[in-house]
């Protein structure tokens, strides 16, 4: 998914969009619904149901409705917060998407804090090392991670890191040993964990963590990396730091404290960008760790013809994406006052 806001649009006018926005991710995902050769009222009464019985659940359904009406209704049912019923788990998609997302949250939001950690100090070492064999290496580095699939990354991280090496756990977001000791409160279970009081079941579940937020974050650090080279390298062409070192600032305080700051602006737009991507983006990591998150969610439900799940999951995501994008254009407007009106 792109940028909604248009160039030059302001931040009430990307505000205005996001409604229409919206309103293309529910049709998009309705047809998608439609054109699947799936039948939604097969899945719900099985492939032995009788011609009459598969006719009333596709009635009940609203399937025999047409498909205008079936698009309000589906409006309708979702503006009430109604994702359907999941034909898997036999509970209402909203409350499973509920109990998943924490898994995928988790994941991602250690994998930006690595690949800000990595990618930031990466870029900035880059551009300030324009040309030499650091530079090269470090965007080698950043190739890498935009081209190495991250199935094959991450069956290798775990034959290398757990099979051979016994570093981290396996698959798996907790040991079973551990399973169930933590009243869920956040969904996230370090934290739950930590606020329980169990430090040896956060420390588990820390240990899980790792390994899968490490390979998806290596595409956060290429990512990031990136732009960070690319920002501070406009920045070092700038008038203001020729001053600073006419001056007799050091170069690690021009660097870090001048060229940086003045990056950080676009910078934290794109470390918001990039969190969105992660979240969106960690299916195959959580199919290869089997971490039930919403990734997981969605293709197990897509591998069970459980529509229902797969559109509602895939709506929230959606959404999820586009109310970062919303937040990194205000985030923007608010730190840097170029682009506040007169």
């Amino acid at each position: 998914m792109g940028r909604f806001r248009a160039p030059g649009r302001g931040f009430w006018g990307g505000l205005a969009a996001v409604p229409v926005t919206v309103l293309g991710l529910l049709l998009v995902t309705f047809v998608i619904g439609r054109v699947i050769p799936v039948d939604p009222a097969l899945g719900l009464v099985g492939d032995r149901a009788s011609a009459d019985a598969l006719a009333a659940a596709r009635t009940g359904l609203g399937l025999d409705l047409p498909l205008w009406r079936q698009f309000l209704a589906y409006l309708g049912a979702v503006a009430r917060g109604d994702l359907g019923m999941s034909v898997l788990t036999g509970r209402p998609v909203l409350e499973d998407v509920a109990r998943v997302f924490p898994a995928t949250l988790e994941l991602a939001t250690l994998a930006t804090v690595l690949g800000v950690g990595l990618g930031v100090p990466a870029g900035v070492v880059a551009a300030a090392r324009r040309g030499t064999w650091i530079d090269h290496g470090l965007r080698v580095v950043g190739l890498l991670g935009y081209s190495v699939p991250v199935f094959w990354l991450g069956l290798m991280g775990l034959l290398l890191f757990y099979a051979r090496l016994d570093w981290v756990p396996g698959p798996g977001r907790l040991d079973v040993l551990y399973e169930g000791l933590v009243e869920p409160r956040t969904g996230l279970l370090v934290v739950d964990a930590l606020l329980a009081g169990e430090g040896e079941v956060a420390r588990n579940a820390l240990a899980h963590l790792i390994l899968p937020a490490s390979i998806l974050g290596l595409f956060s650090v290429a990512s990031i990396a990136r732009m960070t080279r690319a920002l501070m390298l406009d920045q070092l062409r700038q008038e203001y730091i020729t001053t600073a070192r006419l001056k007799g600032l050091s170069e690690a305080r021009v660097l870090w404290g001048h060229a940086l700051g003045n990056a950080a602006v676009p910078l934290l737009t794109v470390i918001v960008l990039s969190y969105a991507s992660l979240l969106e983006g960690s299916v195959l990591t959580e199919i290869v760790f089997s971490w039930p998150g919403l990734g997981f969610y969605i293709t197990n439900s897509l591998l069970n013809a459980d529509m229902n799940a797969v559109l509602g999951g895939t709506l929230v995501v959606g959404a999820v994406f586009i109310g970062l994008n919303l937040l990194s254009d205000g985030l923007y407007r608010v730190l840097d006052p170029r682009t506040r009106p007169p």
